[in-house]
């Protein structure tokens, strides 16, 4: 099974991605504050966790009232609250196609892995030695010969090795810098099922924030596990998780006094071009660190596990070619200064890899959960334990399209599209309408317009331009609230 989301493709996105409002330049990022840390989406093909990756596309559950599943899945209308009724399972990736998964697959614990995967693994990584350990004794040997024959040559002294420094700034210094502040997390079910993903320190309190699917398997009664690079593993305990947001915050038990918060930085200020580096334990390989830039921004995504009973997790995602494979999930993209700008997540792949296990690697599509959103669900999950989604209160359809979000005739179980009373009904949507713009963002489907939503915060004030009987009208709405996932 597939604990970190990784074998799910997600519906192809919609031809005309959404329209963000101009990107400002970069700004240098402020530290942490003291004691505190600190989407177009059509529907999916049913597929299964161990198929690999989904295409890239917008993802969740509304964040109005009601939800309706996209063309050809089962289950009743969207009902905006959280999760959908019936969340489509995402694709078939594992036989070639495309699609978008969980940035971080789970892999098995190496110390017993309970697949096929995990065992193969281990013996691609055992050959890739023998075969290193044959070519250095061959090295040695001729290396040997050669100074029999008289060649001489010069190496490096230990001592002036080791006085090289990596001036601030440069991708040595930020990793070297951020590295002690990220953790490898291992997740295990009551059944001995689980995987592998990565955290970063959120503040000195011991909390550590990672995504929902790295430990959606502990969350009943399992166990859980965050090493540091230095070795230093300590048992931990999760405090809250979003299943919409796909963010959990889990907190160290007996955390040391010395924990370093890594600065977050400002998700809204990044361009397209800024430098990123993520930082991950791909394929189990804990402490990766990969570069790459910002590819693109506010591009909509679902990612789901493609198990039954999993929901999608939409997002309005930061997208960067820095490599993130599974194992990466939950873990910190930087900017050039070591400031966290997102929560690496989810990955794009075109057809199955990773050591033959039917598991996708990257292509350079990876995305991350902007960190102004997964710090506002962080806050609020080490505050109460459960999260809070903004919403409009209107049911609407999560059928591919590139026309609008369209308010469905009916919501959930036979449920009012429009909540009587609630946002939309205030500001006069109705049934039928359709949606082609949240501020200064293009709509062009159901799940982008659920991305949009969950990155404000419940109270909000936005504009919603929408068509009826041909007619565009655009008119102020003030989001409203609801707390957790059910």
């Amino acid at each position: 099974m597939s604990t970190e989301n990784e074998g799910n493709a997600v519906p192809p996105a919609p031809s005309a991605p959404p329209v963000p409002v101009a990107s400002p330049a970069a700004s240098p990022q402020g530290p942490v504050p003291d004691g505190a840390p600190t989407a177009q989406l059509p529907p999916v093909p049913p597929g299964t966790p161990e198929q690999g990756p989904a295409q890239a596309a917008p993802a969740h559950e509304n964040p109005t009232d009601a939800h309706q599943p996209p063309a050809g899945y089962p289950g009743p209308a969207p009902d905006g609250s959280w999760p959908p009724p019936a969340t489509p399972a995402y694709g078939d990736v594992g036989s070639g196609g495309s699609g978008t998964v969980w940035g971080a697959s789970y892999q098995q614990p190496a110390p017993k892995p309970r697949s096929g995967r995990g065992g193969l693994v281990a013996a691609v990584l055992v050959a890739a030695l023998v075969a290193g350990g044959l070519g250095g004794g061959l090295g040695y040997t001729l290396a040997k010969d050669n100074d029999n024959n008289g060649s001489t040559t010069v190496s490096a002294s230990d001592s002036s090795a080791s006085q090289v420094k990596r001036a601030p700034g440069t991708i040595a210094n930020v990793a070297a810098r951020a590295l002690p502040s990220t953790v490898t997390i291992e997740a295990e079910s009551t059944s001995g099922e689980g995987g592998t993903g990565t955290g970063f320190v959120f503040d000195k309190q011991g909390h550590i924030v990672t995504n929902n699917h790295v430990v959606a398997e502990a969350v009943d009664g399992g166990k859980l596990t965050a090493t540091f690079p230095n070795g230093k593993k300590y048992d931990a305990e999760i405090v809250g998780h979003a299943q919409g947001y796909d963010v959990a915050v889990i907190k160290l038990k007996n955390a040391p006094s010395d924990l370093n918060p890594l600065a977050l930085g400002d998700s809204d200020k990044v361009a397209v071009g800024d430098e990123t580096i993520a930082i991950g334990a791909p394929f189990g390989l804990s402490n990766t660190v990969t570069t790459g830039i910002i590819s693109a921004k506010n591009r909509p995504v679902a990612s789901s596990d493609g198990s039954s009973s999993s929901k999608a997790s939409y997002m309005s995602a930061l997208q960067t070619d820095a490599s993130i494979n599974p194992g990466n999930s939950g873990g910190p993209l930087l900017n050039a200064s070591g400031s966290v700008i997102g929560i690496n997540s989810a990955i794009q792949s075109t057809g199955s890899g990773g050591f033959g296990s039917g598991q996708s690697g990257s292509i350079g599509l990876g995305f991350a959960i902007p960190i102004n959103q997964a710090k506002y669900v962080a806050q609020q999950l080490i505050k109460t334990g459960k999260p809070v989604y903004a919403k409009i209160g209107a049911s609407v359809s999560l059928e591919e399209s590139t026309d609008g979000a369209k308010i469905t005739d009916q919501g959930a179980a036979g449920a009012a599209a429009v909540e009587s009373g609630g946002p939309a009904d205030k500001a006069g949507l109705k049934p039928g309408d359709v949606i082609t713009k949240l501020d200064d963002n293009v709509i062009d489907s159901g799940p982008t317009l659920i991305g949009e939503i969950w990155t404000h915060k419940p109270g909000d004030k936005v504009a919603i331009t929408y068509t009826r009987g041909g007619q565009e009208h655009t008119v102020d709405l003030t989001l409203g609230s609801r707390a957790g996932d059910s």
